[in-house]
């Protein structure tokens, strides 16, 4: 078992007063006891009672700095037993702590996150489910620390949900993806453990199972809140956004609440489970979010911890009374008692208080439960009764909805029987005009029957008078002629009579047949007016019956029609308020408009002032940075005629350099001119462009003066005069970009016509190139440094003999400067070496990089400069490492000088510095090869200031400093001396200056010959020179005359 023996010294710190100080020990001691048997090796679950004791601690204190000062100090990568009780301690502790308890496990995440990955690196079955637990920690940290109004129980109403989740449907939907990442953390580590159960066929009353199984007890409880939420949050974005847009959500709801579902039935299935927690029951499906009602048919898992039963092994009390050996003092109190003291001595009373006071404490837990639940149901109920009177409302308002549509419905029936009433009165109408013509028709039958009579008998009494004549004729016949004659006019009269009468008849039977027929339509007229007639009184009849249901739907439509009308009425002045508002609105609208088109004005006034004030502002800018041109330029001209600038020296290769880039800057000046001339609000391009020409224009002409000094006098004068015509032509450029008139007319071209002289006179001030085939460069640059290596190993091996020989030939303080010297020389050679060989390294990166499909002496061959300036550089390091080591060898037989020790340094440091330099141009700012050779460029330095200042020291003890003892001389005496210390002064002055000449003569004679000294010999009288330090070229002061005056 893991224990903890003492407690951390700044638990202890924090004690506050000699009063407290036995209170806050036993209170540590307590924590540390509990601590040390819950989180242990053993295979087996945390006990309660430790986990509860550590939870009141943290109440105790209000946090977990006591928690936390221990466990940091727990072997947990020692043990992943050690570690998953760890994990399950500090999600009890996290759970039903303090609230203070998620800031101070938030400061110590950084040793939950590294437990968790050094578990997971490693294969063991604990350690796995140490790393998904750790996992889930920090996530559950995180959110309750992001979202504080979820407690880290979890504990939340709904009325607290809806008000987190607000109505930005945008936070809504970031606290669902927040919560789903949350419950997959818990998901996985549940099915992590009933997978390594099931590869193991465990019982769940076995402790090693229980071990695992313990820590899914707050899984649960932390699982069914999180579900619940996800429940109320999805069926919230549904109310809020399409359904496809939420496809996703529901999928992976849907895979959560199956695995959820099988978490529970596998967990309600186990003995261990039954007696500890009562796991609810998730409902057959998942709810349908696409259905507003279900979720009123959704129910809050409701998590239960039945009351423990009291353990058999020690009682419970507040803080543990943990027993000890003989040999140590017994802790019989707790805390309470600790502070307060055991009432009248009686120690068996209080622990019958505190039994009855626990048992109290769990019925009140039990009755609170009993109690929340009821509220839950109750709730849950009212929202079921909320539900159902929503849809009541719903469905009385489609009922009232339907009810209009029927009323609009009658309204059209109404309106068509109303049309059917007056065709049926049309019909009526037309009937009687009917019976009216069928009178008018009768009348006119019995006038032409009349008629026909009246025809009758006039031919009746005709056929009457022609019996008459013929008895008349057969009585008297009187003359045969005129009887003749007369029955002649007779039957002649007779027969237009019966012609007349048939013809008279012939009409009359075609009138009768057409009034026959006439009266038969007539009839049939009649006829069918009646049928229609007795049709109509039928439908008369219904639209009666019709009319009276209608009459009475009529007056419910009427009442109805009122109240809409009041509703109307009501409506219209709101519209009319509406009108009015708007009108109103529309007047503030137009008045507004009025005063943003005034502000636009006034906007629009005040940018092309602003606009004109930046053009002011650009032109400023443009005139500051001119004249600090002009100062820079200025600045460098003035160099040309300074007498302490004789003493600067450059080279035409850097001049070269710095004449091409202040070239190619004129390039960019004048696209920034342009641009500016252009636009003349945005001067950035011309400002930026103005600064770096001015920069580097003074830089070449500064250079140019620094080169001439070295330069044959001819080429010096011409050099001095190019360098002061391109300043002068650079200040008249720069005179008319301050005029605005001139400003869009000035040129560059004498400048850059300047400038190009000053290139050609560096160009013919170059050294002269050797006579060395271009293809034979790359073979020559590694042979030069394959020689300096070897002449590096040289150096190395002959210091190494040389201190052999100093340790055999030399003692005392000579062999102690000798040593020093030669160490300090022979750490010199192995950091050369390395810096060589980093150069070595870094050429091929660069030749690799760069060649492309060329070959190496391709590469070489193109880039032929700067071969020859590694060649160089390479030939001055080799020259300077066999230099050094004659000059140590030369030293340590005093035969020579320290100060050709110093010199000798020197020289190395320069001769690395130059091949850094040829190496670093070509090489990418990023390579790893650079970052290294610059590293052992210092180094170098380091060792070669190690060199000087060893020579330095050994110097100062070997060589014997005479005393100045001046006590014993005269007036007269001590001026003569003085006299000629300064003849001395003064000879040794003219010998510096006149060395100081020939130092410089040396270097321009080297500058010219500094391409044909590849094969000069080793001898010293053509080595090639170190690079210009102001140090060496610097005059001393002339040392000043006493005053005569003092005696």
């Amino acid at each position: 078992m893991n224990s903890i023996k003492s407690v951390p010294a700044r638990v202890l710190s924090r004690r506050g007063g000699h009063s407290l100080e036995a209170e806050r020990e036993q209170f540590d001691k307590s924590q540390a006891i509990s601590i040390s048997k819950a989180i242990n090796t053993q295979e087996a679950p945390v006990k309660e009672k430790h986990a509860r004791r550590i939870i009141l601690g943290t109440h105790h204190e209000k946090g977990a700095f006591t928690f936390w000062s221990y466990a940091i100090g727990l072997p947990l990568p020692s043990s992943a037993i050690l570690s998953w009780k760890f994990c399950h301690v500090l999600h009890k502790v996290l759970r039903d702590g303090h609230p203070n308890v998620l800031q101070d496990c938030q400061r110590y995440r950084s040793n939950i996150r590294e437990t968790g990955d050094l578990w997971g690196h490693l294969h063991d079955r604990y350690g796995q489910l140490v790393s998904i637990y750790t996992r889930l920690l920090l996530t559950k940290i995180s959110f309750h620390v992001k979202h504080p109004e979820f407690p880290p129980g979890l504990e939340v109403s709904d009325e607290v949900l809806e008000k987190t989740a607000g109505t930005d449907v945008n936070n809504i939907f970031q606290l669902t993806v927040e919560l789903f990442d949350y419950l997959d953390c818990e998901l996985k580590l549940s099915e992590s453990v009933f997978r390594q159960l099931n590869t193991s066929m465990a019982v769940s009353q076995m402790s090693a199972v229980q071990c695992r199984l313990a820590p899914l007890i707050q899984v649960i409880q932390d699982c069914s809140h999180l579900y619940h939420y996800s429940v109320k949050l999805m069926f919230k974005l549904h109310s809020c956004l399409p359904a496809d847009t939420l496809q996703g959500h529901r999928d992976r709801f849907h895979e959560q609440f199956r695995s959820l579902k099988n978490f529970f039935k596998k967990a309600s299935d186990m003995l261990y489970f039954k007696r500890l927690i009562q796991i609810p029951r998730l409902p057959e499906s998942p709810p349908n979010f696409l259905r507003a009602s279900a979720l009123a048919e959704h129910v809050k898992p409701v998590v239960v911890i039945p009351e423990e039963a009291p353990e058999d092994e020690e009682p419970e009390n507040l803080i543990e009374i943990s027993t000890t050996s003989t040999t140590e003092p017994q802790i019989t109190s707790d805390l309470f008692e600790q502070t307060f003291g055991p009432p009248n001595g009686v120690w068996d009373d209080r622990d019958a208080q505190i039994e009855s006071l626990k048992k109290e404490v769990e019925t009140l837990r039990a009755e609170m439960e009993k109690i929340k639940l009821e509220a839950q149901r109750y709730i849950t109920q009212l929202k079921a009764q909320v539900n159902s009177l929503e849809g009541e409302v719903e469905e009385q308002r489609k009922q009232k909805q339907k009810a209009l549509v029927d009323n609009e419905q009658l309204r059209d029936e109404l309106e068509r029987l109303q049309r059917v009433k007056q065709d049926s009165d049309r019909s009526q109408r037309l009937c009687a005009e009917a019976e009216k013509k069928a009178n008018a028709t009768e009348i006119r039958y019995t006038k032409l029957k009349e008629k026909h009579s009246e025809l009758i008998n006039t031919h009746a009494e005709l056929l009457r008078k022609n019996a008459d004549t013929a008895k008349q004729l057969t009585v008297t016949q009187q003359s045969q002629e005129e009887v003749a004659r007369v029955k002649e006019q007779l039957a002649f009269q007779v027969e237009q009579v019966k012609r007349e009468a048939e013809m008279k008849l012939e009409d009359q039977s075609v009138q009768m047949e057409q009034l026959r027929q006439e009266l038969d339509a007539r009839r049939d007229e009649l006829e069918q007016a009646q049928r229609s007639l007795s049709h109509a009184k039928q439908a008369g009849v219904e639209l009666s019956a019709q009319l009276d249901a209608l009459h009475a739907e009529k007056e419910v439509l009427r009442r109805s029609v009122s109240e809409k009308e009041c509703e109307l009425l009501s409506t219209r002045g709101l519209v009319q308020e509406k009108e009015l508002q708007l009108s109103q609105e529309a007047d503030k609208a137009t008045r507004e408009i009025r005063e943003l088109q005034g502000r636009l004005l006034e906007k629009s006034n005040q940018e092309q002032s602003l606009q004109q004030k930046l053009l002011d502002e650009q032109f400023g800018v443009l005139q500051e940075t001119v004249r600090e041109a002009q100062a820079i330029l200025s600045d460098a001209m003035a160099k040309l005629d300074d007498p302490l600038h004789l003493r600067c020296t450059s080279s035409p290769d850097y001049l070269l350099s710095r004449a091409q880039a202040a070239l190619e800057s004129t390039d960019a000046l004048e696209k920034g001119h342009a641009q500016y001339v252009a636009s003349m609000a945005d001067a950035a391009g011309l400002v930026g462009a103005l600064a770096l020409f001015a920069h580097l224009t003074g830089d070449t002409i500064v250079n140019g003066s620094a080169t001439a000094h070295l330069a044959p006098t001819d080429h010096a004068d011409r050099l001095t005069e190019t360098c002061r015509e391109c300043g002068q032509r650079s200040l008249e450029y720069l005179e008319q970009l301050k005029d605005r008139q001139r400003l869009g007319s000035a040129q560059l071209g004498d400048v850059q016509g300047a400038l190009r002289g000053v290139l050609q006179l560096a160009q013919e001030l170059r050294p002269k190139s050797l006579d060395i085939k271009q293809e034979e460069l790359g073979d020559m640059v590694e042979k030069e440094m394959a020689s300096t290596s070897a002449a590096i190993e040289d150096a190395v091996r002959r210091i190494e003999e040389m201190m052999s020989q100093a340790r055999n030939e030399s003692s005392g303080v000579k062999l102690e400067v000798n040593e020093r010297i030669l160490n300090s020389c022979t750490d010199l050679m192995k950091a050369i070496r390395l810096l060589v060989t980093t150069s070595t390294n870094l050429q091929k990166e660069i030749v690799e990089s760069g060649r492309g499909a060329a070959t190496t002496q391709e590469f070489y061959a193109k880039n032929s400069r700067w071969t020859e300036g590694l060649i160089s550089a390479s030939k001055a390091v080799g020259w300077g490492a066999t230099q050094l080591v004659e000059s140590a060898d030369r030293v340590v037989l005093h035969t020579g000088k320290y100060e050709e020790l110093i010199v000798c340094s020197h020289e190395i440091a320069a001769s690395t510095a130059q091949l850094v330099a040829a190496s670093k141009v070509k090489a990418e700012k990023s390579s790893r090869n650079l970052a290294r050779l610059q590293e052992c460029s210092r180094n170098v330095n380091e060792m070669a200031a190690n060199v000087v200042a060893s020579t330095k020291s050994g110097q100062e003890q070997i060589e014997e400093k005479d005393t100045m003892d001046f006590s014993g001389m005269s007036l007269i005496k001590l001026k003569k001396e003085e006299m000629e210390t300064q003849v001395k002064v003064l000879e040794l002055e003219k010998r510096l200056e006149g060395e100081r000449v020939r130092l410089g003569e040396l270097r321009k004679q080297h500058y010219v010959l500094a391409g044909g000294c590849e094969d000069a010999p080793e001898d010293g009288e053509a080595r090639p020179a170190p690079a210009p330090r102001r140090g060496i070229l610097k005059k001393p002061p002339i040392a000043q005359k006493p005053g005569l005056g003092e005696p």
